[in-house]
């Protein structure tokens, strides 16, 4: 998608190079014309100068322009690419790499891979640059130019070495980025359960660990780059201290003009900007290069579910394995002895896992991906509040009324959370909803799973962080709220499976017992024990 702005921007720096470059050249003619009292030569040279400063100074302002586009280019498009192949991986990306190392993505690497873009346009047009001033060089003095064109090649491979160390650093630097980002996330998210146990300081401490680690590795990149640096500054002084010792002597035997020396000079001086710029390119794609590999590696993961091309026109959905049965229209519970088999079920009717589950008479994995995800909703516990304005926040769609909204809100009792927010729905929320509790929390992410109203609604442990007042009314408003509606509610919580129209039990992951909450417990006793909790009830 670059490739026309790259060229036409790698244009641009080379007519910028190449004015730069012939300034010494038209200057040692103008002194030649000077020394030969040649007035039109010298007002011919003069002018010559004057275009190349004009021609300098634009083809430099549409470089830079060009430059700038294609670094914020290359970024921001590194950006959407990830952000949108992260959204097509869903559930498969966290388990196949940690948050930091996405996140560190949108924090350097984009940078670096811009800067990569960047270094294109001048690192081309230096070699154009080196180049023509070999060609003019041989052109006035072959020993001359012979020393640029051999010694412009040395100086590259003498660079060489340390690209391989700095590459090798940088990639160990980068992976080491990543797991502290990942290590600081997880303290950040479980900060208050760290708290609750006495375990701020263990953490802390492994943080500080981590992070020493980070900058001795930082430093041994420090430590090739600076190398390198100081390679930019000597390579070429010593070719431009040899290519001037050389014309100085050619000017003392008079086999070349004063004009000649006077542009030699300059051209020993000019060489150091192009080379530096070689030498920077480097530098830069070693670094866009390790930035681009962990961007290819999250480009080349493919989403462990997939999707098909067929249409259900909805029904019962059943998943096999377990043999859990969730009707059309009606107000189902699971209740699992783990909190781990309801999910790994709930996973599979949501396709968020694979399995052989039917909806309707069709097999969930022959519709497409997009199509579960708008018929059927899974909403448990791990999913995120994300900063911004709390309308967009539990309007997900934008398509939702302030009726609708207003319907979610009472259903999930949480009415008293906007009123105390400054701004109401309008209000702002922090990043993942931090100003709110635990229980306030579960009951937005409850009303954002409402206000969606899809077709079939699959909630996991949807009350288990409130009270059992509010517990009570949320499972009475949810039976209203879903009547006539496909709803699954995962969770072992007597006020809420009382509400339910049908009750499945699961033990070791297949199902032992159906029927209503009441026959249920006159019947099973190991449905009793587990909702009850050994409790008389």
């Amino acid at each position: 998608m670059q490739a026309g702005p790259l060229l036409i921007g790698i244009g641009y720096a080379i007519l910028w190079w190449l004015a730069m470059a012939l300034v010494p050249e038209a200057m040692g003619k103008g002194i030649d014309a000077i020394r030969a009292k040649d007035l039109p030569a010298l007002l011919t040279w003069g002018a010559v100068l004057l275009v190349l400063g004009i021609v300098q100074a634009v083809a430099g302002i549409l470089r830079h322009r060009m430059a700038v586009y294609n670094w914020l280019s290359a970024a921001y498009r590194t950006v959407q690419v990830t952000v949108r192949q992260s959204t097509r991986l869903g559930a498969t990306l966290p388990k196949r790499m940690s948050t930091g190392e996405v996140v560190s993505v949108g924090n350097s690497d984009i940078a670096h891979i811009g800067n990569a873009m960047d270094i294109l346009l001048r690192g081309t047009g230096a070699i154009v640059a080196i180049v023509t001033v070999t060609v003019i060089l041989i052109r006035a003095s072959l020993p001359l130019g012979l020393m640029v064109l051999i010694g412009v090649p040395i100086m590259a491979v003498a660079v060489a070495p340390l690209l391989r160390p700095l590459h090798r650093r940088q990639h160990a630097h980068r992976d080491l980025q990543g797991d502290l980002s990942t290590r600081a996330a997880d303290i950040v998210a479980g900060l208050r359960v760290l708290r609750g146990i006495g375990g701020e300081q263990v953490f802390a401490d492994r943080y500080t660990e981590e992070s020493q680690k980070v900058r001795h590795a930082g430093v041994r990149v420090a430590a090739v780059e600076s190398m390198l640096e100081g390679a930019q500054i000597l390579l070429p002084g010593l070719l431009i201290a040899c290519v001037t010792w050389l014309g100085a002597t050619f000017a003392i035997r008079d086999e070349i003009t004063a004009g000649q020396l006077v542009a030699f000079y300059g051209y020993a001086v000019f060489l150091i900007a192009p080379m530096r710029a070689l030498t920077e390119a480097a530098d830069k794609l070693t670094k866009g290069h390790v930035a681009a590999r962990r961007v290819v590696r999250i480009l080349t993961l493919e989403p462990e579910v997939r999707g098909g091309a067929g249409h259900s026109g909805g029904g019962l959905l059943r998943d096999v394995a377990s043999g859990v049965a969730v009707r059309p229209g009606v107000f189902t519970a699971l209740a699992a002895t783990s909190p781990e088999e309801a999910v790994t079920i709930a996973d599979r009717l949501g396709r968020y896992g694979d399995g052989d589950v039917d909806f309707g008479d069709v097999p969930l994995d022959t519709l497409p991906l997009a199509e579960v995800r708008r018929r059927i909703l899974v909403a448990d516990n791990s999913a995120k509040l994300f900063a911004g304005v709390l309308r967009d926040e539990l309007d997900v769609s934008g398509e939702a009324s302030d009726e609708d909204i207003a319907d979610a809100l009472r259903t999930a009792c949480a009415e008293d959370i906007v009123e105390a927010l400054p701004g109401g729905l309008d209000g702002y929320v922090a990043e993942s909803g931090r100003e709110f509790s635990g229980g306030q929390q579960q009951r937005l992410r409850l009303a954002r799973a409402l206000t969606a109203d899809p077709e079939v609604l699959i909630l996991i442990e949807p009350t288990s962080a409130v009270d059992a007042h509010s517990e009570a009314r949320i499972a009475d408003r949810l039976a209203k709220a879903r009547a006539g509606k496909t709803t699954l509610v995962c969770t072992t919580s007597p006020l809420v499976l009382d509400r339910t129209d049908q009750v499945i039990y699961v033990e070791d992951g297949v199902v032992r017992a159906q029927g209503t909450h009441r026959e249920l417990l006159a019947t099973v006793p190991a449905y009793t024990a587990l909702v009850t909790r050994g409790e008389d009830s």
